[in-house]
Parts: C-alpha cells; structure tokens; sequence
C-alpha cells in the first residue's frame, strides 16, 4: 500500500527551522479515483485523536492543538494498486454520562458517524477513563448503523508512556476482540509507521466492504447531513499557530 503525501516545506525563523506542512486537498493524479472510502476518528478529550490523522497524512507530529471543533481532510491515495478518494473526519470528544454508562455526544459526531464507513476508536493507553468510552461508543455507533458489516479498528494510543500505562496491552486485544476488529497500540508522537499500519489497515477494510458499490451511501436508516466540507486553512492555521508559540518562546529566553 502506498499513500501520495505532498512533501513539506520548510520555513525559517532567525536561526531555527519549523516545518510547516500543507495538505493540499486532492494532489493532481492521472485518472478519478473509482471509490469513496470515508473514516471517521472518534475517542474522548486529549486522546491524541488530531495527532493521530495529522501523522498519518503528514509524517509529522504537532503536540499542541486547539479545542477540537472537527474538520473533514481529504486526499487520494494508491490503495493495493488502485486509486482511492480517501476523506478523514476529525471530531470533538464524547464522553461518559454521570452513571458511566451513557454517553454523550454531540450531535456533529452523530452525522459523522452516520456519514462514514469505517471507524477510529481511540483511547490512551495512560488514561484509564478514556478506555472506558470505547465500548459504549462502539455500541453507539451500532445504533446508529444496526445491520451491516461495520469496519472498525480500536487504537490505544500515546504508547510511548510506557510508565504512565493504566491500559494493560492483553485488555485492550481482549476488548477488540469483543467488539470484533483488531488492536493497534502506537504512538502519534514517535512512531509514524505504528499509526500508518493502523490508518491502512482501516482504509484496506473499508475499500473490500464497499466492493463494487463506488463509495455510495448505505440506503435507508437515518437521514442527517452530512458533516462540514474539507477546510485545509484550518490545519495550515494550526501549524501556523504552533509556528508562533514556539517563535515567541525562543525570543522570550
């Protein structure tokens, strides 16, 4: 499997160098992509939801991010040989209700889950409460969609706190294997290849369900809209955003 990535540029300031990485909304290939694979990351706050989709199509990690609002990337990538128009959702965080066993979510994460095709469930791996979203939320997403096959991967992130660890590896395999997809633990911070193999193992998923049916959406069920259109600006902002800080940190040593 091999993903087209846009190879970043660099901008400097005084004597230090930050990399600022665009993602370009469809890099120009030679035909249009036959099929639609749609992804949706869901997980509680400060999961590590936007690093993740941000090494995955950037090789980069940033650590500091604003207030989660979602955003919708898109991209098209060479997926076992054949052209795919792959589009990620970003979303805010869900959370346990009072009882621990409700969840709340808003109603922008109702319309991405109806919208995709497969799904992210992602937990960290040194937050104990976080793990506990993700079988709720799973049933949440089986509410929505009630029959059908549902391509869906769980990611115990930040396994790079190895020592801070509350989620033993073997609970998060067993809880997979419950909710019937496979465990990937990885590392947004330090390891691209853990969340690439994730991320493609997803798409991979996604692009044998949907078959010969060319991305179009599953008939009947619930009718929402769907969530807001590809912003690039936004992520640039962010980039440029951490550019700033760390700009204003230099000068004030």
């Amino acid at each position: 499997m091999r993903l087209l990535i846009e190879q970043p540029r660099t901008m400097s300031s005084g004597s230090s160098n930050f990399l600022l990485v665009p993602i370009p909304e469809y890099p120009v290939l030679d035909c249009v992509p036959n099929k639609n694979v749609k992804i949706v990351v869901l997980g509680a706050s400060n999961v590590g939801k936007t690093a993740l989709i941000v090494r995955f199509l950037t090789k980069r990690f940033i650590g500091d991010y604003e207030a989660n609002t979602g955003a919708l990337y898109s991209r098209k990538i060479h997926l076992d040989g054949e052209q795919v128009s792959l589009q990620v959702q970003d979303t805010p965080c869900v959370s346990l209700q009072d009882d621990a066993e409700g969840l709340y979510c808003q109603e922008q994460i109702n319309r991405s889950i109806y919208w995709a095709d497969g799904y992210v469930l992602v937990f960290s791996i040194n937050d104990l409460n976080s793990y506990r979203t993700i079988q709720p939320l799973y049933q949440h997403v089986r509410r929505i969609h009630p029959s059908g096959n549902i391509p869906v991967i769980i990611v115990g992130n930040k396994n790079d706190l190895l020592r801070a660890r509350q989620v033993p590896d073997h609970e998060g395999k067993a809880l997979a294997d419950e909710l019937g997809g496979p465990y990937f633990e990885a590392s947004a911070r330090e390891n691209h290849e853990s969340v690439q193999a994730a991320f493609l193992f997803l798409c991979q998923e996604v692009s044998r369900a949907l078959g010969g049916a060319n991305g179009e959406k599953r008939k009947g069920g619930l009718h929402l809209a769907r969530p807001k259109s590809p912003n690039m600006r936004e992520l640039k902002r962010r980039f440029r955003q951490v550019l700033s800080s760390k700009v204003k940190s230099a000068t004030a040593l």
